[in-house]
């Protein structure tokens, strides 16, 4: 499946027109240990949420106003925010409205499921405007690694966006991803150089991995549900089972990156082999590879399916054949994700009585099963989390869905390139 977006008031297919005053680009003007790059940096990252005027602004960032209208003159000069017009209000004298330049810039976003690749390109005020869903299976081998880069070139070289616009490229990856040092431990970890460097020599940009689950939970954290509040906790129930967590208005990385793999929280005392190596694993019964097992070992045990059919002539049965026929009220598949929402309920009990939040999104492939999770989730909630900790805390089924990642990979991808 594809699918092409583009926003009609942009057009990203010719080249852009510059303005002579610029002297300078994004990323140098931002990115230097100036104080006034710092401060240029405040008014940007204030205006993510959209436009203001000087007034606001200087309200917000206890700055005069002759500073920052001196400073918001600079940012108009270098091309990194326009004026928006007179503020509609009525009486007196209108105030001109600033807000980000969308031509400024370019930010690249990739999505890697476990079946499925999404990219998507951003402009400067983090407008998607063109997006496109494939299929792809990712491998920890050279050639997936080599595929992977054709497919990002390819993806470039369609959108048309001139090569010094695009100013960067955010990879999202499962497993174990160190951010800070560029290594991905999961998936194509070749041993002598960073994964992220990798990628720049064979791309011609400015990499940036992140581990697919925090990602996710950024993007719901600043467009989804999460609402921007300061503690959330995304599960993502994919084909395994990761979460992301935003602490304290913030990403939570951990010493070494690698916060997240509750999937690897020794759970169950049973015999099943993890994708980790090592045995019950809180994913081997919780996340789309249990499911897709559990269904199919019932199958074999004779119970009865809609797909019962096509198991017995040998053909596959994907995750997405079981949510199809749940979506049918096939009853084996109901039993089966009411079976894992109990588990995960209890689950999202300790990670409650943990972390407090205030909300815990539900997302990943297992979200479009939300009536026959939630009910079991919050049932196994009330018998296990602490009352008067879990009643501050919202449970929500993602608003993004398949976008969650890629609308977090291309944020993160502009802050980090910004320095926001």
């Amino acid at each position: 499946m594809v699918r092409i977006v583009f926003r009609p008031q942009e057009n990203p297919f010719y080249p852009l027109r510059v303005n002579a005053m610029v002297k300078s680009t994004p990323l140098e003007t931002l990115t230097s240990g100036k104080k006034s790059a710092q401060l240029k940096r405040e008014i940007l990252r204030n205006l993510l949420s959209g436009g203001k005027n000087i007034a606001d602004l200087s309200l917000e960032l206890g700055l005069s106003v002759p500073t920052l209208t001196k400073v918001i003159s600079e940012l108009i000069a270098e091309g990194l925010v326009i004026n928006l017009g007179k503020q509609g209000a009525t009486g007196g004298r209108r105030p001109s409205i600033y807000g980000l330049n969308p031509s400024a810039g370019y930010f690249m976003g990739v999505d890697i499921k476990h079946d499925t690749i999404i990219l998507g390109i951003i402009n400067f005020r983090g407008d998607m405007i063109i997006s496109q869903e494939d299929a792809f299976t990712i491998e920890n081998s050279r050639q997936s690694f080599d595929e992977l880069c054709d497919r990002i070139s390819d993806f470039i070289s369609s959108s048309h966006i001139r090569r010094d616009k695009l100013l960067s490229i955010g990879i999202n990856i499962p497993g174990r991803v160190n951010p800070e040092t560029g290594y991905s431990y999961s998936y194509f970890f070749f041993g002598e150089k960073p994964l992220s460097v990798l990628l720049e020599e064979q791309l011609g940009y400015r990499v940036y991995i992140e581990n697919d689950s925090r990602a996710m939970a950024y993007g719901e954290y600043i467009y989804g549900v999460g609402n921007n509040e300061q503690n959330l906790i995304f599960l993502n129930l994919s084909w395994g089972f990761g979460i992301g967590m935003i602490i304290d208005g913030g990403l939570h990385y951990g010493k070494s990156g690698f916060s997240g793999e509750y999937g690897h929280f020794p759970f169950f005392d049973n015999e099943i082999i993890c994708s980790c190596g090592k045995r019950g694993c809180l994913e081997t019964e919780v996340s789309g590879r249990a499911a897709h097992r559990e269904f199919v070992e019932k199958l074999r045990q004779g119970n009865i399916s809609m797909l019962s059919k096509q198991y017995e002539q040998g053909e596959t049965i994907t995750i997405n054949d079981i949510l199809e026929a749940l979506s049918k009220e096939d009853m084996l598949a109901i039993e089966v994700m009411e079976h894992i929402g109990s588990s995960l309920g209890r689950a999202i009990a300790g990670l409650i009585n943990m972390f407090n939040p205030e909300v815990v999104v539900l997302g990943g492939t297992l979200y479009e099963a939300e009536d026959y999770l939630l009910l079991p989730i919050k049932s196994a909630i009330n018998k296990y989390a602490l009352n008067f900790v879990s009643k501050d805390t919202a449970i929500k089924v993602s608003k993004l869905g398949d976008s969650a990642g890629l609308v977090g990979i291309c944020a993160i991808t502009r802050n980090r390139t910004l320095g926001l």
